[in-house]
Order: structure tokens, then C-alpha cells, then sequence
């Protein structure tokens, strides 16, 4: 007999039928016994009886986490057994035929509740435990739904997705880059991509006027609690549009996130917007809340501009506030040669209940322009040339105005679950320093592979 999913056999009354998952509660009651049975789509209510010695006995050795299968005839529960909270809470199976396909040892960690009290780092070490829980289910269902949004809604305003590659080249992207050493090019290295950036603005040259893609991204920050040495956004691109076009694009698709997919509600329409400096006068830094009262169903974008264009690091030396590839504002073009510190960006950041969840700009389009702009960095003619001579020359044949945005998937879904880490939203997610505690990464490799590379392994010395 085909397996049904267990939600699906609340419109089956009076059916036989054959189910199979997780045993969840087992319970006795008197000389009946019920068990709790868990798949993906639901819980179920199994009753057994006595009357079969055989069966009876099989489901008494049941135990918490056992995988089995069943088969029976579905039926209303008795008036007053009801589980309103159940889609399946009218109806139960009379066990007519038990299998036992798995035995499992008692779990080291409680799956049954929402697992806040378990420290997390035993969490993820039994991650693959730690995602029956329901929190985490309904977490990366919601994912789900989200991407799968997103990708209709892109797609039917002309959008086509593109996947760009993985093994690049190091660029500058504020952080620090995964690096590969390459086999076959001794002493040559990949960097695994911070963003898709320099690839999605040679495609707007190719003539590809609106890529989209769920892109994974990589960087080798230091320890911080609530970030990922990998994470995915949402990176799109757009040629011939000024700011406004990709903003109101963006307002429009994170509206129907909310309203449609979220459940919840939009706290103002359009999107309030502050200038840069508005907003750190009155909230003290770029990233704020609008709510007064901090409910977790209500979604207070806001939007930022007028950024300046570069910023002064901890030791004092000129850094872009965004990228190097972010267009100033045509009318402090001439203030580049004066006083760079003043020229204000094209760059936009969207701010959710504290966050920052997405960040673009318009993009640089004139190689003169940029050259001064790599200059005004401290990048010498040639370090120009090494780092950033394919994008330069691929200027000059013909590239359109374009911005784009990049937006963060792990916290948009964070927000919209109330949770307090990116981490609870990640199927497998690492440790705030970077560590898979199940899989056991980072490992050493063998010496071989090591030989095979031209590497040497040198232990920092203390």
C-alpha cells in the first residue's frame, strides 16, 4: 500500500490507509495505547488494542524517536478527544499492521520542545536532531516559501536567474576572503565570492538588463556572535534605472513578503526614508527600529540614503563606505578633487525592526571615473590594472546606467520569526567562530593533498 502523508488523512475518514514517521509521545492509557506519530506534514494520533496480543506487544516497545510504519482504517476521535490544534485532531488510526523500520537511542537533546533552554553548541552538534523540533520546521518552511516568492514575483517582472561562480578572484568587499589553492597553478588561489558583485555588472554589459540570484556568499570575519562565514542573500541587478526604480521594485516585492507570504503587517507605506545623516543624528547609528511598541508581527522598513561615498577607518586611511563600484552623486563629482570626505553616494540600505537587511547603489559606469575613484583609495596604476583591468576595459564596450541591491535572506527570515539568530533560520549553520560542531569543521588534511598543493603548514607560534 502507498504511504499517505499524515496531514492528508484528515479527509480520510473511513479509508484504509498506511502512514509512516517518527514515533512523537506514546502514552498509556489503561489497556490502550497511543502514540503521537510524527512526518513532515503533521501528527497523527495511532491507537492500539489488546485484542491482537501480537501487534499489542510490538507497539509497547515502542520508545520516543523509532521510526515505524502503520496501517489502519482512519476514524473520527470519540466527542470530547479532539485536538483542535491538530489539522489531524478530529480523526485517529486504529493500528491493524505495525512496523518497526528504525530503533533509536534516547536522544541526547529534547526534540519535543522549542529548544531554547539547550545550549547551543550541543544544539548543533545534533543539528540533525535539533531540526525535528517544530520551531525549526516552521523556520525553514517559511524559507521556503520566501525564496520560492521571490523567484515568481523577479521572474514575472523579467527577471532571469543566472548563477555566477564560486572559485573567483579575490575583491575588495570589506572582509576578508575564503581563499583555494589551486592544484593546477601552484601557488595560485580562488577566493570564494564576498558577493556576486563585479559578475552581475559585466552582465548588465553582456546586455542581460535584469539578473537575479540566490547566491551564496563567503567571509572570513572574526568572531561575532550573529554572523556566518557563510550566508545567502538575494543579489539583483538592473540596467538603464535610477535609484527610485530599485527601490520602488524593492518596496513592492518585500510588501507581498509580508503580507502574503509572512502573515504579518507592514508598519508604513511607502517606506519612510531618512538621509544618512538624519538618521544618525536622531537614532545615533544607520541601523534602526520605527516601532514604538516592538511588536513581532508588524515590519518597520526604512529606508537610508545619501551615504557619503567614502569613510575613515580606525587608522585614519579613506575606505568606501559601501564598495568601490558605487556611483557618487553627479553634483559632488567635483568635490572628489577637494574634499572626498564630503561627496555623498548613490548607495541605498533597507533598515527591518533594527536590522540592516539589504544594501545597493548605482554603479559606476565611466572607467575614468572609476580609475579616480580606485586613486582617491590608495590603489596604485598598476594594482588598478591587476585587481581591476577586465572590469575597467569591459566599460569601454558600452555599458548601461544599472544599480542593483543585494539583501540578506538569513535575516529577513530572522525578523519575520521573531527569532534572535540568523542561525535558528540556517539548516546547518556554524558556531560564532566559525566551527561545524557536527561535521567537525575546519579539519586538517593529509600531508599528501598538502604536497600535492605546494603547501607547508606552519603552527603560529605563541
Amino acid at each position: 500500500m502507498q504511504r499517505v502523508p499524515v496531514v492528508d488523512t484528515a479527509g480520510k475518514t473511513g479509508e484504509r490507509v498506511r502512514v509512516a514517521g517518527w514515533v512523537s509521545v506514546r502514552r498509556d492509557h489503561g489497556k490502550l495505547i497511543f502514540i503521537d506519530l510524527r512526518d513532515s506534514s503533521g501528527v497523527l494520533q495511532l491507537v492500539s488494542r489488546p485484542d491482537d496480543v501480537e501487534l499489542y506487544a510490538k507497539a509497547d516497545k515502542l520508545r520516543p524517536e523509532w521510526v515505524i510504519s502503520a496501517e489502519g482504517t482512519v476514524r473520527e476521535r470519540p466527542t470530547g478527544m479532539e485536538n483542535p490544534e491538530l489539522p489531524t485532531g478530529h480523526v485517529e488510526l486504529p493500528v491493524e499492521k505495525l512496523e518497526i523500520i528504525s530503533e533509536a537511542k534516547t536522544p541526547p537533546i529534547a526534540v519535543d520542545t522549542d529548544g531554547r533552554d539547550i545550549g547551543e553548541e550541543h544544539r548543533l552538534k545534533y543539528r540533525y536532531l535539533d531540526l525535528r523540533r517544530e520551531r525549526l520546521k516552521q523556520n525553514l518552511i517559511l524559507r521556503d516559501r520566501v525564496i520560492a516568492y521571490i523567484r515568481e514575483f523577479l521572474r514575472g517582472r523579467g527577471f532571469i536567474e543566472i548563477e555566477t561562480p564560486i572559485l573567483t578572484k579575490s575583491t575588495p568587499e570589506g572582509a576578508r576572503d575564503y581563499v583555494v589553492p589551486s592544484r593546477l597553478h601552484p601557488g595560485s588561489f580562488y577566493a570564494l565570492p564576498q558577493s556576486p558583485q563585479q559578475y552581475k555588472q559585466l552582465l548588465m554589459i553582456a546586455g542581460f538588463e535584469r539578473y537575479f540570484q540566490i547566491a551564496r556568499c563567503f567571509r572570513d570575519e572574526d568572531t561575532r556572535g550573529d554572523r556566518q562565514p557563510e550566508f545567502t542573500q538575494l543579489d539583483l541587478e538592473m540596467a538603464f534605472v535610477e535609484r527610485e526604480d530599485v527601490l520602488a521594485l524593492i518596496e513592492e516585492l518585500y510588501t507581498d513578503l509580508v503580507e502574503k507570504i509572512a502573515g504579518k503587517t507592514v508598519f508604513k507605506k511607502p517606506f519612510p526614508r531618512l538621509t544618512h545623516a538624519e538618521a544618525t543624528k536622531r537614532f545615533g547609528a544607520d541601523k534602526f527600529d520605527l516601532r514604538e511598541e516592538k511588536d513581532p508581527n508588524v515590519m518597520a522598513f526604512a529606508w537610508v540614503v545619501d551615504f557619503p561615498l567614502f569613510e575613515k577607518t580606525e587608522t585614519q586611511e579613506i575606505s568606501p563606505s559601501h564598495h568601490p563600484f558605487t556611483a557618487p552623486q553627479a553634483e559632488d563629482i567635483p568635490l572628489l578633487d577637494t574634499d572626498p570626505f564630503k561627496v555623498r553616494s548613490l548607495q541605498y540600505d533597507l533598515v527591518l525592526n533594527g536590522y540592516e537587511i539589504a544594501g545597493g547603489s548605482i554603479r559606476i559606469t565611466n572607467p575614468d571615473l572609476q580609475k579616480k575613484i580606485f586613486r582617491i583609495l590608495g590603489y596604485s596604476d598598476n594594482e588598478i590594472q591587476e585587481k581591476f583591468g577586465h572590469l575597467l576595459e569591459a566599460y569601454t564596450y558600452g555599458a548601461p546606467p544599472h544599480g542593483g541591491i543585494a539583501s540578506g535572506l538569513d535575516r529577513l527570515i530572522a525578523v519575520f520569526q521573531n527569532e534572535p539568530s540568523i542561525r535558528e533560520v540556517i539548516a546547518f549553520p556554524k558556531t560564532g567562530d566559525g566551527r561545524d560542531l557536527m561535521m567537525g569543521a575546519p579539519s586538517e588534511v593529509d600531508s599528501k593533498q598538502l604536497t600535492e598543493l605546494g603547501l607547508e603548514i606552519r603552527k603560529p607560534q605563541k
